[in-house]
């Protein structure tokens, strides 16, 4: 099988996946993403961290020497410049609200309570709220409690990665076992959400210790690999749309499988996740994970008070839940793909402006050390050094 450096078709997987998870958080009356299989997506999170587990033990996890200091910076600048942006929206939005309440115009709830509670911005800050049975993990931002889980896994990984390479890849395995085991005997010591992503995140590592074994094995057939995907894809298919018992730790070792299968990219399937749209969507992945609850929540809030002023059903309650309603089939599904559009334009400028300068300001960061650093071993290094080149470095 051909070796692959970067994993474009997994990189469409978790765009597609965030998508799926747009649908599953927006609701609007009589339209496509209220049929089961958007309703029942839920259990493809289990795949953001058997996917991240690949990626980081492919770009981390075979480094002989990883310096900590550096990972630990690469991951706080990836994750939290556009966690904060959107920790700071709410907030500001939860103002408004309150500013509105005291005026005496009432949106929904009571601002500042529930899972908009003030006490609940320090776990965010810290990125701990899904971490423990004291803190609301959906508060404010609520798609950032993976994020909040991922945080400190990464934490534990990069901590393993110290180790001998034998060493870290028998703890990954075990840290993996023992959480599964843990899952299927229901004896959890820890909150369902971290000992989903522990198994999850370390599992997926040991799916890329298995592709590095077998990759440099005789290539499939491609029409044999179609129909191992078709054959994967259909199955994420039923696991999503049936119920049975330990659905979610089965359906995270059935992602192992459907990574390890795609990361070959050796079918048509993969062809086609290697088109411009899939692309763009894994480029943006993160973005429209991280912004697609502010965008719903605005809209909805116009909903709401467009309902107030005209006296229209546009934001009703059903079954407990609030949808959005333009008052016509046709409207409501125009107006989901308006806002798949509209999250999608949105998580591209998230990426640019936001992702990518963290990004660019991580790397600085690092630099500016390593010039430290190397200043400060100059004078022993180099003694003979003019006064004022030391002074330009």
């Amino acid at each position: 099988m051909k070796p692959v450096q970067r994993f474009t078709t997994l990189d469409s997987f978790r765009g597609i996946c965030a998508l799926l998870v747009v649908f599953f958080h927006l609701h609007v009356v009589g339209t496509f993403i209220q049929l089961p299989f958007f309703r029942r997506d839920e259990v493809l999170l289990n795949f953001f961290f058997v996917l991240s587990g690949f990626v980081l033990a492919h770009t981390y996890g075979m480094k002989p020497n990883l310096s900590f200091k550096s990972f630990v910076v690469s991951r706080v600048f990836r994750l939290y410049p556009l966690h904060l942006v959107m920790l700071a929206f709410f907030i500001l939005f939860e103002t408004a609200r309150w500013l509105a309440w005291k005026n005496g115009f009432n949106l929904n709830n009571v601002p500042f309570t529930g899972t908009f509670a003030l006490k609940e911005i320090l776990p965010n800050l810290l990125l701990v709220q899904a971490w423990t049975t004291y803190t609301e993990t959906m508060s404010f931002n609520y798609p950032s409690w993976t994020i909040s889980i991922e945080f400190y896994i990464y934490m534990l990984f990069g901590a393993l990665c110290m180790l001998s390479m034998r060493n870290r890849f028998l703890l990954f395995a075990s840290v993996s076992v023992v959480a599964f085991i843990l899952i299927f005997s229901e004896n959890e010591p820890l909150v369902d959400r971290a000992m989903l992503g522990l198994s999850c995140f370390f599992a997926g590592n040991i799916t890329y210790v298995v592709y590095l074994l077998i990759r440099d094995k005789g290539p499939l057939k491609p029409w044999l690999m179609t129909v191992l995907e078709c054959a994967m894809m259909y199955t994420t298919y039923w696991i999503v749309m049936n119920d049975f018992e330990y659905r979610s730790p089965i359906g995270s070792l059935a992602f192992c499988a459907l990574v390890l299968l795609f990361a070959f990219e050796g079918g048509l399937v993969s062809t086609l996740l290697k088109t411009g749209v899939f692309m763009l969507l894994g480029k943006l992945s993160y973005s429209i994970y991280m912004t697609h609850a502010a965008v719903i929540f605005l809209l909805s809030t116009v909903f709401i008070i467009g309902q107030k002023v005209t006296g229209l059903a546009l934001a009703p309650m059903i079954a407990g839940q609030r949808f959005m309603d333009t008052g016509s089939m046709f409207g409501n599904n125009l107006f989901v793909v308006g806002v798949t559009v509209l999250t999608v334009v949105v998580a591209g400028f998230a990426h640019k402006y936001i992702e990518l300068k963290g990004y660019e300001m991580g790397k600085r960061f690092l630099g500016k050390s390593a010039a430290a650093k190397a200043h400060v071993e100059k004078p022993e290094s180099a003694p003979a050094l003019k006064p004022q080149v030391d002074r330009v470095a």
